[in-house]
């Protein structure tokens, strides 16, 4: 089986659904461009041994071990990713999968990884600390149901590029901690469904959120229950046409400050944006947004005006 020349091999194992082992070591790849798929939907496989693979000139890896449902452990630590551009879902719906370093990636050239880790949910600590991202434009769903996720580290994530964080860290409700201020948040449009379900996260800071470009924050927080209180007076919701259901669910927030809300987009909606914050008492809030958004106000909440 004479590889050397191949340089598609996007699907090649795709659907192998009763695949368990996967030993390639005479396999040629140095000519190969494109690993897409893959190992798409390979969900008996428990071991793979791609430690021969020469990825050198390889520029796309998304999807590449979407569905490899059995896979508890996975070794690229001999991938040279130098030119890959797309790592979007690359290791989508692997929820077995509890061990993964990626210390040698190279993501510089990288824009999207949109999906990467979307429904890792046996993965406990994962560590980006190596990751350049200046170029990453979609973090949409990325770490998506990565529900037994504690710690990770994003500290080195230049954010500067990106367009969509939507869904980012969709049903993560074993993080209690996410540190994002080294995110420049300055051309994200899309912050919809960002924290949704986060159950454990009982404080965030997002002080250093440009927002003024956002146009979409439904769902922001939704069902974030440990949320006791925030704080979004920095943000600028402008652009913001959706706020629909933004706090919905959070049951044990009691403070909000959204001093810094104003808009005359006459396109805005924000339909359930409190509904059942049944601890809610008190919110901090501009003349104009307090008009705009009375009728989500109960009686019993006080409103602080300033």
């Amino acid at each position: 089986f004479d590889t050397k020349n191949v340089e598609f091999m996007g699907g090649m194992f795709y659907g192998c659904n009763n695949l368990t082992n996967i030993n390639l070591p005479s396999f040629d790849t140095k000519s190969v461009k494109d690993m897409s798929f893959m190992l798409y939907g390979c969900n008996k496989l428990t071991n793979i041994n791609l430690s021969s693979f020469d990825t050198k000139n390889v520029s796309i890896m998304r999807y590449m071990f979407y569905g490899c449902n059995n896979l508890t452990n996975l070794d690229l630590s001999s991938f040279d990713t130098n030119k890959v551009t797309n790592i979007s879902g690359m290791f989508d719906g692997c929820n077995n999968l509890s061990n993964l370093d990626l210390s040698s990636f190279d993501t510089k050239n990288v824009t999207f990884m949109n999906s990467m880790f979307s429904g890792c949910n046996k993965l406990i600590n994962l560590d980006l600390s190596s990751f350049d991202t200046k170029n990453e434009t979609n973090m949409n769903i990325m770490f998506s149901n990565c529900n037994n996720l504690i710690n990770i580290n994003l500290s080195s994530f230049d954010t500067t590029n990106v367009i969509d964080m939507g869904c980012m860290f969709y049903g993560c409700n074993n993080l209690s901690n996410i540190d994002l201020s080294s995110f420049n948040t300055k051309n994200v449009t899309n912050m919809s469904y960002m924290f949704y379900s986060c159950d454990n996260l009982s404080n965030i800071d997002l002080s250093s959120f440009d927002t003024k470009n956002v146009t979409n924050m439904s769902s922001m927080f939704m069902n974030c229950i440990n949320l006791t209180s925030i704080d979004l007076s920095s943000f600028d919701i402008n652009k913001v046409i959706n706020l629909d259901s933004i706090f919905h669910g959070c049951i044990n927030l009691t403070y909000i400050n959204l001093s810094s809300f104003e808009s005359e987009n006459k396109l805005l909606s924000f339909k359930n944006i409190f509904f059942n914050c049944i601890k809610l008492i008190k919110i901090k809030i501009s003349p104009s947004f307090s008009q705009i958004i009375n009728p989500e106000i109960k009686e019993n909440i006080e409103l602080i005006v300033i």
